[in-house]
């Protein structure tokens, strides 16, 4: 459990608060290249409690500016998206990329306020169809982007889809932290989840190890008398969580869960193939659902769109809170993220985690937990975040191994768990 000043402290991520502070200091993936053509629609995000505007220029440039002119306020999303620029419609003040304001139309020729007006704007890099922002203290000189195998391999090897999800970002992260939950949430009687390997085995122990770039939480389940099956989560400063492939779905997975604001979390799933292309079953399955049903990822029909002045107004289910997800008892949530997104979310926005009693299988998120506190509190000391300008360090993947009894995952494991560009599995999952 925590104390109800340790959770008011991780969870809440709006601007001046210690937890926003940390996870400003990394890059944050918001959204896909797809999102925004060129001289398009802008397109309205919220990000650590921030209201912005994302848009692509003429040249190919995208832009992340505030929502409000900084004229008289009006929304930007409404602005015209023309000749390099977006220009406001109400008097048709003009930006760049940058912030910099280059035209004012009914201000005089030379107006000294032409050179020192600006719209606050973050930088925008562009990696693999994937947009990323960075909002941290020197967004001039910026860190380099984290080099996470899953926008790196090139696009054919790789599925990217993104969902809102109606609670804090920390709930959505632990979540998949916890490895102990999945065979009994997930496995339905009858569904092929049932037969995972980890269903055999519900009580499992649970080792730790800290790394650079965040915590490698294993689970060791007894597979015979003579061997372990060892599943190993890995968690990355600051929302990152990677999935162990299954024996039937032998692809990587995982999520990076930006924070949206305190109520609402950007989930961005992707899975991939780390050395040949993507599965096209896999790829169509996760794309249309299986008979009615959800994947791990959202499908594109179960979008419900909304108004444009809605952040991220495409990327809303139609599965939710208000509608129970569909719930059903007698055949339950029709679909395997709905059953993760109702755990986490279908108490409160922001579960009062001084209530909890944990046991040993929440031994990983007890760690997460702690290197977020710990990481804030440094911070705030004049230290660097964990990881921060060591790209290589997130280069780890997720794995899950067949051990001789009592083998040693951190060893036997180590060079399964080091990611590398073109490197198979290295093992059968």
């Amino acid at each position: 459990m925590l104390s109800p000043e340790d959770n008011e402290t991780i969870t809440r991520v709006g601007p001046g608060t210690a937890m926003g502070l940390l996870i400003r200091q990394y890059w944050l993936p918001f959204l896909t290249s797809a999102d925004v053509p060129s001289d398009g629609q802008p397109y309205r995000v919220r990000l650590l409690g921030e209201d912005l505007v994302a848009y692509r220029d003429s040249e190919g440039r995208v832009g992340l500016v505030d929502q409000a002119c900084p004229h008289r306020g009006a929304p930007m999303v409404f602005a015209r998206n023309e000749e390099g620029g977006i220009r406001c419609a109400y008097h048709g003040w003009k930006f760049e990329v940058d912030g910099r304001c280059v035209e004012m139309p009914a201000e005089p020729v030379n107006s000294p306020m032409l050179k020192r007006v600006r719209i606050k704007a973050y930088p925008v890099r562009e990696r693999n169809g994937v947009l990323w922002t960075y909002m941290g203290p020197d967004v001039e000189t910026p860190p380099p982007l984290p080099d996470v195998e899953w926008n790196l391999v090139p696009p054919s090897h790789s599925l990217v889809t993104l969902r809102v999800q109606e609670c804090n970002w920390l709930q959505a992260l632990e979540g998949e932290v916890d490895s102990a939950h999945a065979a009994i949430l997930h496995g339905r009687r009858g569904s092929t989840i049932a037969q995972w390997r980890q269903g055999q085995d519900l009580t499992p122990t649970f080792e730790i190890q800290q790394h650079e770039a965040g915590i490698s939480v294993a689970a060791r389940r007894k597979d015979g008398s003579e061997r372990n099956y060892v599943r190993v989560n890995q968690f990355l400063m600051p929302f990152w969580t990677l999935v162990p492939p299954q024996t039937q779905y032998p692809e990587l997975s995982g999520h990076a869960w930006v924070p949206i604001d305190d109520h609402h979390t950007l989930a961005l799933m992707f899975s991939y193939t780390p050395d040949q292309p993507f599965y096209e079953k896999s790829r169509k399955l996760f794309k249309e659902g299986y008979k009615g049903r959800e994947t791990g990822h959202h499908s594109n029909g179960a979008y419900e769109p909304r108004p444009l002045t809605t952040p991220y107004a495409n990327y809303w289910s139609r599965f939710n809170r208000a509608n129970a997800y569909a719930y059903d008892y007698a055949s339950g949530m029709p679909g395997l993220w709905l059953e993760d997104a109702a755990a986490q979310s279908g108490v409160a926005a922001i579960y009062d985690r001084s209530k909890e009693h944990l046991g040993t299988s929440d031994t990983g998120i007890a760690r997460v937990r702690r290197m977020l506190l710990d990481s804030v509190r440094k911070l705030a000391q004049g230290q660097k975040a964990p990881a921060v300008g060591s790209p290589s360090s997130f280069m780890v993947r997720a794995v899950s191994l067949t051990l001789p009894a009592g083998g040693n995952w951190t060893e036997l494991g180590a060079e399964p768990m080091r990611a590398e560009l073109g490197k198979g599995f290295g093992y059968t999952p």
